[in-house]
This record gives C-alpha cells, sequence and structure tokens, in this order.
C-alpha cells in the first residue's frame, strides 16, 4: 500500500476515534449533506489532495501530500460554537500523533488552513487542509 494511502486511512481512524464532539459518520466516500440523517452529525469527509515531491538527497526525496477534511454539524442557536468545537476537536486529534502512525520521524503533519463554509442553518460546514511532509526513498512508495 502507498504512504498516500496509509496516511489516508490513518486520519480517517483517528477522526473516526475523537471524543467530544465524536463524528458519527467519518468517510473518504463523497455524500450528500442534504440526504443524511439528524442522527448521522457530525460527519467528516476526508479528501486526498494534490502531492508536491522533490529530491531531498540522493536518494532521498520529499513528498508533502495535502488533505481536505470537510466537517458538517446540523443545529440551531449553536452552530456556530459546533463548527469551532469540531474544528478544534479535529486539530487536535491530528496533531496527537503527527507521524500518522509510522514509527520513523520524518513525517510531519499540521493543520495549514480552515475555512468556514455558509451553509443556510440548520446545517454548517467547515474545510480544513492538512499537509503531511515525509521523507522517503525513490522506488519505496
Amino acid at each position: 500500500m502507498s504512504l498516500r494511502e496509509d496516511f489516508a486511512n490513518n486520519i480517517v481512524t483517528v477522526l473516526k476515534n475523537m471524543t467530544d464532539p465524536q463524528p458519527v459518520f467519518v468517510t473518504r466516500e463523497p455524500f450528500d449533506v442534504e440526504k443524511l440523517a439528524i442522527t448521522q452529525f457530525p460527519a467528516i469527509l476526508v479528501v486526498t489532495g494534490n502531492e508536491e515531491r522533490e529530491d531531498y538527497a540522493m536518494p532521498v526525496r520529499q513528498g508533502q501530500i495535502l488533505y481536505t477534511i470537510r466537517g458538517f454539524v446540523r443545529g440551531g442557536a449553536e452552530l456556530d460554537r459546533q463548527k469551532n468545537d469540531l474544528i478544534e476537536r479535529i486539530e487536535e486529534a491530528l496533531e496527537a500523533d503527527r507521524y500518522r502512525g509510522k514509527s520513523v520521524k520524518n513525517i510531519n503533519t499540521q493543520v495549514t488552513t480552515v475555512e468556514v463554509i455558509d451553509r443556510i442553518p440548520p446545517l454548517g460546514e467547515i474545510a480544513m487542509t492538512v499537509q503531511v511532509r515525509y521523507l522517503y526513498t525513490k522506488g519505496t512508495t
């Protein structure tokens, strides 16, 4: 399995296991948020994005993968608080293991952007960009 896939699977597992708020629905498969049941919120979609690779030192290369995490909440008067709580909790969960479950320490994970998406209540949406930087030997990913 590729490192791209390993990192994506690790992010999904970490987000499924986070608490307060614990997401009910975490997936990598696109879904129609309008069709989710009330009991499926908060919901999270993890999407693997672009990757940049460059030579670091022969035969080592450096890769930088971007993942987009879209979070959805549903509520009334406290919709803004729910979005903020979800943002904070996702970042804390990802920061707990910046190495994405690998024993090598040449991997670093960080949230680089947070965006609040305008939606008509009772739905709220956030989008976070997560950057995973790693070193690898050519021909091993």
